[in-house]
């Protein structure tokens, strides 16, 4: 219980406060949500994804082995979340924008703080966490974006749609100069993390005022389902895999922990910017954070007792 509630206090508290402002915001003065998806995705999230791949060391073998994880996670969660939207009989937006919501966890601005917590600053897990948020922030700005525009449009158009998108080169620039130890002048590197820096406030703020629009009467049973698969089936996978390779120690810990983060805050933003069911988007965004305060916290406790 003490540990839940200091999850709560110093993490879940602190996300509610922010998309609380956003929520009053938009009552308020009717913001036009649209233009704050804009600022999202051509402004924040490019510096933050250039900042973070230009910063942070990797060892080959460990990105290697998360990227495994990762590949094999996300491949069983989809082929879940494919299974549901055929249940549910969703059609083919809603299929899109249900996975998503499956396969793009909240590695940021909680799963950050939360091994940060559990970990004690440990420098080992601090980078397997950033290391699955590079990850995350490379899927969901790449094929998040492809599957949400392909609904609409052809496939084609779709991709030629993503090239013009900032975040593809933000990535390439922030990998080639961290690969190729490039220096990078203060003129740029001080806007970039000033940029950066906002990106978190700016998303839970989006979210706030999405939320602030939402009707809670439609589509339940995808939400609920869409919970099910993050919260429950997500870490259940994670373990299998971990215990399938025989990854131990504070590996396993942090993989485990990190694979039990609610649905992204950018899943929504996205969702929102190509008005693909951004209303379900931001329902799932929201009951997956507040739930997620209990069922983060056991499996905090369950990857202490098991490895």
């Amino acid at each position: 219980m003490l540990e839940l509630l200091t999850i709560f206090k110093d993490i879940i508290l602190p996300i509610f406060i922010v998309m609380s402002i956003g929520f009053i915001l938009q009552k308020k003065f009717a913001m036009d949500i649209s233009t704050l998806s804009k600022l999202n995705i051509y402004f924040v999230v490019p510096a933050f994804i250039f900042v973070k791949l230009y910063s942070t060391q990797f060892s080959a073998s460990l990105f290697g082995h998360v990227l495994l994880f990762f590949i094999l996670l996300l491949i069983i969660l989809y082929v879940f979340s494919t299974l549901f939207a055929k249940i549910l009989g969703l059609n083919r937006g809603e299929k899109t924008t249900f996975s998503n919501s499956t396969i793009f966890f909240n590695s940021g601005n909680y799963g950050v703080p939360v091994n940060e917590l559990v970990f004690k600053g440990d420098p080992f897990a601090m980078s397997i966490q950033v290391i699955v948020l590079t990850l995350q922030n490379i899927l969901t700005f790449s094929y998040g974006i492809f599957a949400l525009q392909s609904v609409n449009t052809s496939k084609w158009k779709a991709m030629i749609g993503y090239f013009k998108m900032p975040v593809l080169y933000a990535m390439m620039a922030g990998l080639l100069c961290n690969a190729l130890n490039i220096p990078i002048p203060s003129v740029i590197m001080v806007p970039a993390n000033m940029i950066a820096n906002a990106m978190i406030g700016l998303a839970l703020l989006t979210l706030g005022a999405q939320v602030a629009r939402i009707q809670f009467k439609t589509a339940l049973s995808a939400v609920y389902s869409s919970l099910t698969v993050r919260l429950i089936i997500s870490p259940i996978i994670a373990l299998l895999i971990i215990g399938l390779f025989r990854v131990e120690g504070v590996t396993a810990q942090a993989l485990l922990i990190a694979s039990a983060m609610p649905t992204s805050v950018n899943s929504a933003v996205i969702a929102e910017e190509y008005q693909n069911y951004p209303e379900f988007a931001a329902q799932v965004v929201l009951f997956s954070t507040i739930i997620s305060a209990f069922t983060v916290s056991l499996v905090i406790y369950l990857a202490g007792i098991l490895f």
